[in-house]
């Protein structure tokens, strides 16, 4: 068992049982990811109960049994130590399309290449249908399925945007004007969406975890689990295009920029991107932080003040 003394117990840990050149390689929300060697790696997860993994497994295996253009995540072992879950991974190829926002500045002009991959793995996501495991995932910070007692994703999605708001929508109404008029405009927006088949969401897509190979070429998309879960396809791509960079000099000009390409380019309808970039903003405002001291929080804000469905006349 891992040594608590240790400010990282995991590589002895893993040594221990074997494993040769142990290294940490990311670290997420969910958890800490080292590299074993032989093309695999261990994922020690934070804030996920061991019996959540094999709904994980089983929607991992339903997205990677359709042909995609570039690798995803398969759980080949698992085995819990001391209440903590691990998971062992096949290792996925290639190299973050970029580092976090948080840590890097992005050029203004965004370049070919990386809107080239983004659409190739829009499309590849898309062409994955959702399905009933996807549905029985939880999204971080909810305390339920986010399907549950619900037949459609607006619906299902417009019920968490409810939710969420009331978690600490106060923190974020001081941010935030006409806040609780805004959530009713959101919620009623998607509910007057159409509604689509339902494909796989990966839910966060930022550049970290899409990996390109030497030529610019997605080859393996990771880090699912955050908002994974079946929905519509253009939510995914709302997604994308937000958090993209979300903290850089030109967050919201990239933003825009991506908004209306994935509209051009997929044929997403604006309004409809606007409606789940709001929705995607009070749905995950306070799992960092509740007030403006935490990055996210204030980029939730931010993107709130500026959406067109959330602040609509």
């Amino acid at each position: 068992m891992p040594n608590p003394r240790l400010s990282d117990p995991w590589p002895a840990y893993f040594a221990d049982r074997g494993h040769t050149g142990v290294r940490r390689i990311g670290a997420g929300v969910e958890g800490i990811v080292y590299t074993l060697g032989e093309g695999l790696v261990a994922k020690v997860w934070s804030g996920r109960p061991p019996g959540d993994v094999e709904l994980t497994r089983e929607v991992y295996a339903d997205i990677a049994r359709h042909p995609l253009p570039f690798a995803t995540p398969e759980i080949l072992d698992v085995e819990e130590r001391a209440g903590v879950l691990v998971t062992y991974e096949r290792e996925l190829p290639g190299e973050p399309m970029r580092g976090d926002s948080a840590h890097e500045d992005y050029e203004r002009e965004l370049s070919a290449r990386h809107c080239d991959a983004l659409l190739t793995v829009l499309r590849g996501m898309a062409s994955v249908p959702g399905t009933e495991a996807m549905r029985r995932l939880t999204v971080q910070g909810d305390d339920r399925p986010l399907w549950r007692d619900h037949d459609c994703f607006r619906d299902a999605l417009a019920a968490l945007v409810v939710r969420a708001a009331a978690r600490n929508g106060p923190a974020l109404a001081v941010c935030v004007r006409d806040f609780e008029a805004g959530v009713d405009r959101t919620r009623k927006a998607l509910r007057s969406l159409p509604e689509v088949p339902v494909t796989a969401v990966h839910g966060d897509l930022v550049p970290p975890n899409i990996h390109l190979d030497a030529d610019g070429r997605p080859v393996a998309v990771l880090d699912f689990g955050f908002y994974t879960t079946a929905g519509d396809p253009a939510f995914e791509a709302a997604v994308a295009a937000a958090v993209w960079d979300m903290y850089g000099p030109y967050a919201e000009e990239h933003a825009r920029e991506l908004t209306g390409l994935f509209a051009r380019e997929l044929g997403y309808a604006p309004t409809a991107l606007a409606a789940y970039q709001a929705a995607y903003a009070l749905t995950t405002y306070d799992l960092f932080g509740r007030d403006e001291s935490d990055g996210h929080f204030r980029w939730c804000a931010r993107l709130l003040r500026r959406n067109a469905v959330f602040g609509a006349a």
